[in-house]
Order: C-alpha cells, then structure tokens, then sequence
C-alpha cells in the first residue's frame, strides 16, 4: 500500500511497556508523528528479574539506550541449590546460561527507553482503544479516557499494539484471545525480597526444586534480590479463584517451608507489586493486518522461561524502524518484511521456552536428578560439550541471524 513521506506519518503505539517505548522511540527516529497511549494512570517503576542477551544488547545500543541501563549481575555470587531442610549445594544459575546476559530489573529497560524518549512524543494515560477500524488510507482508533469517560476518534497511518499478553488491540482486530493463547499449565509469582535472605550473602542466588512447583531467588550486585515462584496446575482459571498470596501458600503446602521458602512467603505477603499470573505464550500465523501490527508480547510472547522477552522486544522495535525506513512509499511490504525476517528467531525462543520449562520447574524427580547429573557432568569432557552445544549453539546462531536480519 502506497503512503506519504514519513515525516507526514502518524502512528498511534499502544502500551507503555518495554516493547512499546522502544516502538515509539525507533519511529519517532523514523520521522513519525507519535502517540502512545496507556491504559495505568502512570508509568510503571518496579518490576521483576530479566535477563539482556545479545540481541537485546545490540539492539539496546542502536536504539541509544544501552548505556543508561544498570548491569547488576552479581559476578561473584554463585547459585545453591537448596531444600526444606536446609541442605544445599552449588547448582544452575540464570547467569549460566549462554550468551553472558547482563541481569537487571524490568524496570531498569523501561526507565533507560523512556528516558530516551524525545519531548514531542504526545503520551496519554488512562487511555484505552475500544474501536479500530481501518481502510486503504488510514486507520480510525476510537480511544476512550478511562478516568473521565471522555471518547474520541482519531485518525492514524499506523498502528502498533504493544500492550501485552492479552493485547486489546489484538482482540480487537485479530480476534478473541482464546484463539492465540496458549496456556502451559504452569503459574507464576514473581516479586522483590526486601533484602538477602538471613543465611545467604548479598549476591548468592537459590534455587529450590520441588515436583512441579519452584523458587528462584535472583541476585543482584547491588540491588535486593527478586523472586520467582513457578509451579504446574491442571486448572488455570481456578487459580485466579483465591487471592495469589493465599493461592501459592496452598500449593507450597502446609508442612514446614524451612528457612528460605518461609522468608520468601512472607515476604510476598508484604510486597509493594506482585506479579501473578498463568504462563502462556501468544500462537499467530501473522502479526500486522492491514495497517495494524503486533509487538512484543502482544505478538509472541516466549515466557519468562524462555528468557528472551526483553531482548525480543527491542529487537523486534529496532527493526520495524528499519524496514519502515527502508520502504518508506510500502507500508505493507515494510511489514512484511519485518516479521519474514524476525519470525524464525521469535519462534525458536518460543520452542526453547517450552524445553525450559523443565529447567525452571521440573515435574517430576525424574527431572529433577538429570538436572544434578548435567550440573555434576559439566566437568566431564564429553557432556559438557554436549551442554555447550545444547545451551550455545543454537541460540547463539540465532541471536546473530536476528542482529543481520536488522541490517
């Protein structure tokens, strides 16, 4: 589809997370007249563990934001493994994963993006998309202020939904959620500690491995630690039946919890913002309809087992803003190309994100001695190549295919 010069573009980005700001701040670099709306009353400022691979990292500098993200991985920490009874030896951590990535919170990326952000760059809180409808021209976006009621209309050359998981903009113009989730079974609780666990040193992490339920406790150099809490249900929708503090005492049991589960459930009764909600990844056979287009986990969404969602999502910005620049005269073909280029990286994350399940919140005991047994055989030549060549190899190839893709 034909448009006009870029400098006469108008695009509206919805949601204010990661994936959004970096939308905005790539197309604005672009020459795009920009709106981004959302739906909270204000930015977001905490948020959980992440980790910033390669391809985040390099998309991160061409967006001009790498520097004024912290790194606080915690390098002379090591990871335990622990149980109820206190026991523990040294195990897997999250930084021995491949690809060196640099750990931090959510919102330390959100923080460096917006700052990044130019002051003409309109942005709207407690503001929502109730209608979208779009023709050969344009796209019409009816948005409604969620505080005032107030509904307008306004018209826009593009539109580019990064409002999450269950995206609004999605259901609206790509159809229900129902069919593009896909649920994992599996929930998670995820919030920040106050400080160290009595009995663990500042950049110490745990891990304790249960049949079907996990915690991680993730450190950070110089910042309290933050935890995530998994487990596998069979029934989704109950889970959202009981209040989440009440919810995962349940399912971590009533029999003594030890010292670092305790901490940690206590912990969480107190916590500032928790994160609770089901695992699930977003399944699509094409991410733009028109002159609409997903991003971020609105479009894909790996899971947080995978890794990868940070990294993706700036990645995924920084080439839309390339290939718009590059067919400035075709937005269609500018789209098109786009997701050609990203899909096979973005689907092989969603596949590592399913075979990590099992290396987040192993389901059986099964699972949970081949885990010691790949820790212990690091040291023995032949599976620690075979590790090598499991965690590096392809991940590694990919996060360079996705680096090119963005040339």
């Amino acid at each position: 589809m034909d448009t006009t010069n870029p400098r006469d573009r108008r695009a509206l980005v919805v949601g204010l997370g990661i994936s959004g700001i970096a939308t905005a701040l790539r197309l604005r670099r672009a020459g795009w007249e920009l709106v981004l709306i959302e739906k909270a009353p204000a930015r977001r400022s905490g948020g959980y563990f992440v980790g910033l691979f390669g391809t985040g990292r390099a998309a991160a500098r061409r967006l001009g934001i790498l520097d004024g993200m912290a790194d606080r991985t915690a390098s002379d920490g090591v990871n335990f493994d622990i149980d109820r009874a206190g026991n523990r030896r040294r195990g897997l951590g999250f930084k021995d994963l491949p690809g060196l990535p640099r750990l931090m919170l959510r919102g330390d990326v959100e923080r460096a993006a917006f700052a990044a952000l130019p002051d003409d760059v309109e942005i709207r809180y407690s503001t929502v998309p109730t209608a979208i409808a779009q023709d050969a021209d344009g796209v019409d976006v009816t948005l409604r202020n969620t505080v005032h009621g107030h509904t307008s209309t306004e018209r826009f050359d593009l539109v580019i939904g990064a409002d999450g998981l269950r995206s609004t903009v999605r259901s609206l113009v790509f159809g229900p959620h129902e069919r593009y989730l896909k649920r994992l079974n599996f929930m998670i609780a995820a919030f920040q500690l106050p400080g160290p666990l009595t009995d663990l040193a500042q950049e110490d992490g745990v891990t304790l491995l249960e049949p079907g339920r996990s915690m991680w406790i993730f450190p950070f150099a110089d910042h309290p630690p933050t935890v995530l809490l998994s487990y596998r249900t069979e029934d989704v929708d109950a889970e959202f039946a009981e209040p989440p503090v009440q919810r995962v005492r349940t399912v971590f049991g009533a029999g003594p919890t030890g010292r670092a589960l305790g901490e940690a459930l206590r912990a969480m009764e107190t916590a500032d913002e928790l994160l609770f909600d089901s695992v699930e990844q977003v399944r699509m056979d094409r991410w733009h309809n028109g002159r609409v287009v997903l991003l971020g986990d609105s479009a894909w969404c790996v899971t947080l087992y995978a890794g990868m969602g940070v990294s993706a999502g700036l990645a995924g910005a920084d080439l839309l803003g390339t290939m718009l620049e590059r067919h400035p005269g075709d937005l269609d073909r500018a789209l098109s190309e786009w997701e050609a280029k990203l899909r096979p990286s973005i689907e092989y994350y969603q596949q590592n994100g399913l075979d990590q399940q099992a290396f987040f919140t192993p389901t059986s005991r099964f699972q949970i001695g081949l885990r010691k047994v790949l820790m212990r055989g690091q040291k023995w030549p032949l599976i620690g190549r075979l590790l090598q060549a499991m965690r590096e190899g392809g991940k590694a190839s990919r996060m360079k295919e996705l680096d090119i893709a963005r040339a």
